[in-house]
């Protein structure tokens, strides 16, 4: 905890409350315990963790709530990072954590619970293309999130079918960036998104971090996404 007040007061401006905070600590403390037995996250270190998921998570905080985002899904949650730090920060009226490995999606309903969310948060155990290919979730949401997740060509691919039009993408990614977005900007073409800003991380230890965003600007074509096969077959 530490940590992660040092961060916020040093680089990141989440405005989090003490019953906040104390529910983003429930969560690493079940990640920690889980840990041994599910390999949710190769960090062990509790003041890492704090650093390197927490406070990472927490950066899109403030470009969330300045766009009005209050409803999400988090693709290839993991451990829960980043969706279930932003859903209990924003706070989020609706999320969804998508993992389809089932023994993380467990792990992601007993973190749910504990954080106290479990009214807002939902954990889906489903590969994405399923969720995008769902009409109850197809063009749906404000915001998707992804964190470490694949290539932004490819996390397009599948985030873009989730958002209404105006609906952002947000990538967690690192510095050099330039090639993969090069690659990204020729598929948003297609895919009817557009590359809005690539924003700094100010938090210290994590400056090489920056968020990608996208954002839809039409309806994306009913086709997309592919499975993965096609999309290595025939990448955009």
């Amino acid at each position: 905890m530490a940590t992660v007040r040092a961060g916020l007061a040093t680089g990141l401006s989440a405005g989090l409350s003490e019953a906040q905070l104390e529910a983003i600590g429930d969560h690493v403390r079940l990640l920690v315990a889980w840990n041994g037995a599910i390999n949710l996250s190769g960090i062990r270190e509790p003041d890492m963790i704090a650093r390197e998921h927490v406070l990472d998570s927490l950066t899109a905080v403030p470009l969330l709530r300045r766009a009005g985002i209050d409803e999400f899904v988090d693709i290839g949650s993991g451990g829960g990072y980043p969706g279930l730090p932003l859903a209990v920060a924003l706070p989020a009226r609706r999320a969804l954590l998508v993992e389809s490995i089932a023994k993380k999606a467990r792990f992601l309903t007993v973190a749910v619970k504990a954080a106290g969310v479990g009214d807002s948060v939902a954990v889906a155990a489903v590969r994405a293309e399923t969720v995008a290919r769902d009409p109850a979730h197809r063009a749906r949401w404000q915001a998707v999130v992804a964190r470490g997740v694949a290539d932004l060509t490819d996390l397009a691919e599948l985030s873009l079918p989730l958002l209404r039009i105006g609906g952002l993408l947000v990538a967690w990614k690192r510095r050099p960036i330039d090639e993969e977005l090069t690659r990204a900007e020729r598929a948003l073409r297609g895919l009817l998104g557009r590359l809005v800003e690539v924003q700094t991380v100010a938090v210290t230890g994590l400056e090489d971090h920056v968020l990608a965003v996208i954002e839809k600007v039409a309806a994306t074509p009913p086709e997309f996404p592919r499975d993965p096969a096609a999309r290595r077959r025939r990448p955009l």
